[in-house]
């Protein structure tokens, strides 16, 4: 029988009582809301939104989860803001830093959204699939934000134009603007310049909607290797994503000190090292589902897999702020308002309808089901609308 909000003896709701809300096991709730290896916490899904923010601070399943990407949000801001103390940063608002906030607003999108969705997906089995499709969505406007990011501060042609650093970057700035007329001049990078020039946004964005797409299917199709399948989609976006990156380390010279002190290349090649050990580290956990896979019931609340799958991924996000923040010296001419939020905006807008869309086949699909099993006293699927 679902689970209700008992009342206290003035009729009024008691917090205490959320607190004594039964936690269920895999037995106990629909097979979709299980996961494996994992025995027991599990929130039975008719909470309402109050009780869902008060289950945070109760042992369950979920609970770290939640934790392990809502925490990070503070800490990654710490890192961020620290670019607008350097010397002669321009102001906050100044078009040299469009594409750095477009990447904070992707980073944001994705630990907040993973947050919610592991907290709220108790409140109903739709919600539950809302929530997660959200989630995905959230990872596209990460990748797609690192995108933008890559493309001004990273790419192999970028030069700071005026409204960029003054002082310490000047002697930088001469040496990009010539590395950036060898670029023009030589003939063997040309379909590579073209690649980046009119390709690489726009592919970045186009994939990152197929990997949404991708993903919330993986809830209706393919559930014996969803995981496999969620984790392995996302290497596509990574490996475009990172192509400036891979030809500043393969191209010679782009690696060069004419178009980077060997110090700074050093840093930057070292953060992007870490930045993908820390995300094989991350695939391997949501994979494998170790360490509860050796030993299910004794990480059902805390060290589960999950959870360290979010710590490595934020640990990952931190050395590429820094490997992003070492490149920021450096700036393609001409960010505008439309090629950094206008991307993102759009992206948005293209995930949210593809949400919307599936969220409709996932609503039909649970009223057939309810239609066909109306009677049966052992099923009990609870839709809040």
């Amino acid at each position: 029988m679902p689970i209700t909000l008992k009342t206290c003896a003035n009729g009024k709701k008691g917090p205490w009582i959320m607190w004594s809300l039964p936690l269920l096991r895999y037995t106990d709730v629909p097979p979709r809301v299980t996961e494996n290896f994992i025995l027991s916490g599990y929130r039975f899904p008719n909470y309402s939104l109050r009780q869902c923010l008060v289950s945070a601070f109760r042992p369950t399943n979920e609970t770290g989860n939640f934790w392990t990407h809502f925490l990070p949000i503070f800490v990654f801001t710490f890192h961020f803001l620290e670019v607008f103390t350097w010397e002669g940063a321009p102001e906050p608002s100044n078009p040299f830093f469009y594409p750095f906030w477009n990447y904070f607003l992707g980073v944001l999108y994705l630990l907040l959204g993973s947050s919610l969705a592991h907290l709220l997906n108790s409140m109903s089995l739709i919600i539950r699939e809302i929530c997660f499709f959200v989630d995905y969505g959230t990872i596209s406007a990460y990748t797609v934000g690192s995108s933008l990011a890559y493309y001004y501060y990273i790419h192999p042609q970028a030069g700071i134009p005026e409204i960029g650093f003054e002082g310490k970057n000047s002697t930088r700035r001469k040496s990009l603007n010539a590395d950036e007329e060898s670029w023009s001049s030589a003939s063997s990078p040309t379909q590579v310049q073209l690649f980046f020039d009119s390709l690489y946004i726009p592919s970045s964005c186009l994939i990152a909607i197929i990997c949404v797409i991708t993903c919330c299917n993986t809830r209706q199709c393919w559930r014996k290797y969803r995981y496999a399948v969620r984790t392995l989609v996302f290497l596509l976006p990574f490996f475009i994503s990172s192509a400036p990156v891979f030809y500043r380390l393969l191209s010679p010279s782009a690696s060069s000190p004419s178009s980077s002190s060997p110090h700074l290349f050093s840093t930057m090649a070292t953060f992007f090292y870490r930045h993908c050990f820390w995300l094989v580290v991350s695939a391997f956990f949501n994979i494998s589902k170790i360490p509860e896979r050796f030993s299910p019931g004794n990480f059902d609340i805390w060290g589960h897999s999950h959870q360290w799958f979010h710590c490595c991924t934020f640990l990952s996000i931190l050395d590429e702020l820094q490997m992003i923040k070492v490149e920021m010296w450096a700036l393609l001419p001409g960010p505008t308002l439309w090629s950094t939020y206008g991307i993102m905006v759009l992206l948005q807008g293209c995930i949210f309808l593809f949400c919307i869309l599936l969220c409709e086949q996932c609503l039909n699909d649970f009223c057939s089901i309810t239609l066909k099993r109306i009677g049966h006293p052992k099923m009990i699927i609870v839709i809040i609308y």
